[in-house]
C-alpha cells in the first residue's frame, strides 16, 4: 500500500493563522520533505485533493467522471478516438487507479486528526473524520474489501489487511457519530474559519453532512438481506440527535474566495472541461455528451428547464454570452450521443454538458461533493421503505421536494418543479408512479446528473434503474460492477491483496449489490 504525508512547509512561511489561497494554490509539494506543518494547512489542501481526485483535471480523470459514462449519463464526443477501456470495458488493474490518490488524500485527513490536539486546533478532527469516512464509503463502492483499520498508520503498517467491506459500511456509521461528538466539542476558531475551504467553519452544516452521508450508507444498503432493523435504528437516532441534514444547499468545496483565475488554481471540473486561466476552450470541452438515453428522456417528459441546464443546445456555449447556447434553447436543438458511439455525432450536431456545471468565466464555482436534492430522495426511499422510521414527513413530500432542490442546483426555475404534481407523468408524478421506488430512483439519477457520478453509478447497480442502453462497443449484456484492485497495490501488498480471490470486474458485486 502507497503511504504518504502530504507536507505543505512552503504554507508555513505565509504565516498568521489563516489561508492566503491565492498563494496556497501557487505551492510546489515535496514529498520526501520532513512532515513539519499546521494541520490547518493540511486540511486545506486536503479538501483541495479531495475535489480535484473526484473531479479530475488537466493532470486526468477523476473518479466522478467513469461514473457518469457507467451511469449511463456521459458518453464519448466523437471527435476522439473510441476510448475502449471505458466504453468498450476493456480495463485490467492497470487502469481506472482511484486508490492510490485516495489513499494518498486519506493520510492527509489522518494527519490532522492525529496532530490537532498537539497544535491546539481540535476543530479540524470532526471535519477531519467526515471526510474519511465520505472517502471510505467511495472506495467500498469501487473496490469491496479494502484495507481500513489497519491503514493509514505509515511505516507502522506497509502491508496492511483488508477488512470487510460490510463491516467497514457498519464502522463508517460509528465513525460519523464519533465526528459529531468532536464537532459539538470543538467550534471552529474564527482566525481559523478560512482553512475551512467547505463550510467556512460552521459547525452545523458540518454536522448536517455528515447526517447526510449516514443516509447514503444506510440507504445503500436497503436490498441487503437482513438489515432493516438496523438501518431504522439508525435512522431514527439520526432523527433524534436533530441537527438534521443538507436543506438548500449543498456541500461543497472551493468557491470565489479560493479558486483563482491563474494556471493551476481553476474549479477543477472548469479546468479538465471547459476553459483555461485565459478563457481560452480546452480540447476536451469537446469530450464528454450527454447520452441520448438521458436528453431523449428529459423531452419525453416535457423536462425541458432541466435539459436546458443540463446541456447546452447542439452547437455548444454562445462565445458572446456566456452560459447561454448558440442556438435556440428548444427541445428541438438538443442531440444526445447514444452511448459508446464511435461516428456519426460529431460536437457540432450534438449537445454539450451544460451550464449547470461550465460556464465560460465562471471559474470560481465551488466544487460540489453532495446535492440536498440526493438527500431529499435518500429520505424519499427510506420513508417508502420503512413507513414506521421517525422521519416527519412522507415519502411523496421528500420526493418532490428532491425534485424541486434538483431544479435550484441546476439553476432552473424552482417553480418549474411543480408543473410535475398531478401530472400524470410516469416517475414524476409520485401519486400516479406504479413503483414509488422505482420513481424515487430514476429521480435521484437525473438528480445526480453532472454533480455526482459515483453516486449515479452505484444507484445504478444497486437498483438496476434507469434502464440505460448497453453501450455499442459491447456485444453482451455484461456491465462493471467494480474496479480491479490497482496493480501498484499487487505489487506492494501481494498477500493480502491474493486473500482476496479471484476478482472478475463482471461478477464480483459489491455486497450492496444484491440483484
Amino acid at each position: 500500500m502507497k503511504f504518504k504525508t502530504l507536507i505543505i512547509a512552503a504554507l508555513v512561511a505565509l504565516g498568521g493563522s489563516s489561508c492566503n489561497t491565492k498563494s496556497f494554490l501557487d505551492i510546489n509539494t515535496n514529498p520526501n520533505q520532513a512532515a513539519s506543518t499546521l494541520p490547518s494547512y493540511v486540511f486545506t489542501n486536503a479538501l483541495n485533493t479531495t475535489a480535484t481526485n473526484i473531479a479530475g483535471n488537466t493532470n486526468g480523470q477523476g473518479s466522478n467522471e467513469l461514473g457518469f459514462y457507467w451511469a449511463g449519463q456521459w458518453t464519448q464526443g466523437n471527435g476522439y478516438i473510441i476510448t475502449t477501456t471505458q466504453f468498450a470495458y476493456q480495463f485490467t488493474n492497470g487502469d481506472f487507479n482511484y486508490w492510490d490518490t485516495y489513499y494518498d488524500n486519506l493520510e492527509d485527513y489522518q494527519y490532522v486528526i492525529n496532530n490537532a490536539d498537539a497544535n491546539n486546533q481540535k476543530f479540524l478532527k470532526g471535519p477531519s473524520k467526515v471526510m474519511k469516512a465520505m472517502l471510505y464509503q467511495q472506495m467500498v463502492d469501487l473496490y469491496g474489501n479494502l484495507p481500513y483499520t489497519d491503514a493509514l498508520k505509515a511505516a507502522a503498517s506497509l502491508a496492511p489487511k483488508f477488512d470487510d467491506q460490510k463491516a467497514i459500511y457498519e464502522s463508517l456509521i460509528t465513525a460519523l457519530d464519533e465526528a459529531i461528538v468532536d464537532l459539538k466539542a470543538n467550534a471552529f476558531t474564527s482566525a481559523f474559519t478560512t482553512s475551512d475551504i467547505a463550510f467556512n467553519g460552521n459547525i452545523t452544516k458540518w454536522i448536517q453532512f455528515a447526517n447526510s452521508l449516514k443516509m447514503r450508507i444506510l440507504i445503500r444498503q436497503s436490498k441487503v438481506s437482513g438489515r432493516d432493523a438496523y438501518i431504522k435504528t439508525e435512522i431514527n437516532k439520526i432523527v433524534t440527535e436533530g441537527s438534521g441534514f443538507l436543506t438548500g444547499y449543498e456541500a461543497s468545496i472551493g468557491g470565489p474566495s479560493f479558486f483563482q483565475p491563474a494556471a493551476g488554481q481553476l474549479n477543477p471540473v472548469y479546468d479538465r472541461w471547459g476553459y483555461d486561466a485565459t478563457g481560452a476552450k480546452r480540447a476536451l470541452n469537446n469530450y464528454p455528451r450527454p447520452t441520448k438515453f438521458l436528453i431523449d428522456g428529459l423531452k419525453a417528459a416535457g423536462d425541458t428547464l432541466r435539459l436546458k441546464r443540463i446541456a447546452y443546445a447542439t452547437g455548444g456555449e454562445s462565445t458572446g454570452t456566456p452560459g447561454v447556447s448558440t442556438k435556440a434553447e428548444i427541445a428541438a436543438n438538443y442531440a444526445g450521443t447514444p452511448f459508446g458511439a464511435s461516428s456519426g455525432y460529431l460536437p457540432a450536431n450534438t449537445s454539450s454538458v451544460g451550464p449547470s456545471l461550465l460556464v465560460k468565466g465562471d471559474y470560481n464555482r465551488p466544487y460540489i461533493l453532495m446535492t440536498s436534492s440526493e438527500v431529499q430522495f435518500l429520505l424519499a426511499e427510506a420513508k417508502q421503505r420503512y413507513a414506521d422510521v421517525t422521519l416527519p414527513n412522507t415519502a411523496k413530500a421528500y420526493f418532490e421536494e428532491g425534485i424541486v432542490q434538483s431544479f435550484r442546483v441546476l439553476g432552473a426555475n424552482t417553480a418549474g418543479a411543480a408543473a410535475f404534481k398531478g401530472s400524470k407523468i410516469e416517475n414524476y408524478d409520485f401519486d400516479s408512479s406504479a413503483d414509488k421506488l422505482a420513481a424515487i430512483a430514476i429521480q435521484k439519477w437525473i438528480a445526480l446528473t453532472n454533480f455526482n457520478g459515483l453516486e449515479a453509478w452505484a444507484e445504478y447497480r444497486r437498483t438496476n434503474l434507469p434502464v440505460t442502453p448497453q453501450s455499442i462497443q459491447v456485444p453482451d449484456n455484461k456491465r462493471p460492477t467494480r474496479l480491479f484492485y490497482p496493480n501498484t497495490e499487487a505489487g506492494s501488498n501481494v498477500a493480502n491483496v491474493t486473500a482476496q480471490g479471484t476478482i472478475d470486474a463482471f461478477a464480483t458485486k459489491i455486497f450492496w449489490d444484491v440483484d
